[in-house]
């Protein structure tokens, strides 16, 4: 698997701003930090444009996942405990950061074969389609609400995604940043 964020421009600018409003750091200081004009920083943030490569590199890195405390390293430790098929990623690039035993059994790799790594890749079409309504969905707001959805089953060599209702948290980390909790809830009635 490529080792590359799979980020969507639209939810880059969004993450942004709310990354840059609950850490209280104001446009001008975060364009000074990151080499761009403030007007720059409030495009990107409304969706009027959208980061060239570079930038947006500078960005995920700024806002990507990271388990640094030890309430993080808790939830990735509960999370990769559960009995449930659950598993952990960050929000923004969809890197693997935790999965429980129930999840890996459905996945045929090793954990070490998909943890840091964005697993877009296996995305099917109605995760696809959920992740670009994210913005509509009240998913960026201060207080939003788990999103639930049904996918169709998907197989893939290193692992199989079962026809399921998903449903997904949106969890903020000790350092700003975000990551998304994926459980199924229950099977579709046939």
């Amino acid at each position: 698997m490529k080792n590359v964020p799979a980020v969507i421009p639209s939810s880059l600018g969004l993450s942004l701003r709310r990354w840059r409003v609950l850490n209280r750091i104001k446009q001008d200081v975060l364009a000074h930090e990151l080499g761009v004009s403030q007007s720059r920083i409030s495009r990107w943030e409304s969706g009027k444009s959208h980061p060239n490569h570079k930038d947006c590199l500078r960005i995920t890195t700024l806002l990507r996942a990271r388990a640094d405390s030890a309430a993080d390293n808790a939830l990735l430790h509960l999370v990769s405990r559960s009995s449930d098929p659950v598993h952990l990623v960050c929000d923004l690039t969809h890197r693997l950061l935790a999965m429980s035993p129930a999840r890996e059994r459905e996945w045929r790799a090793p954990v070490s074969e998909f943890l840091h790594r964005p697993l877009w890749r296996f995305a099917t079409d109605e995760i696809r389609d959920v992740e670009h309504q994210l913005a509509d969905l009240g998913w960026f707001e201060p207080r939003n609400d788990d999103i639930i959805y049904w996918t169709e089953a998907a197989v893939f060599p290193e692992m199989s995604i079962p026809e399921s209702q998903i449903r997904i948290s949106r969890l903020q980390l000790s350092d700003g940043s975000f990551a998304r909790l994926v459980r199924e809830e229950t099977a579709r009635a046939a």
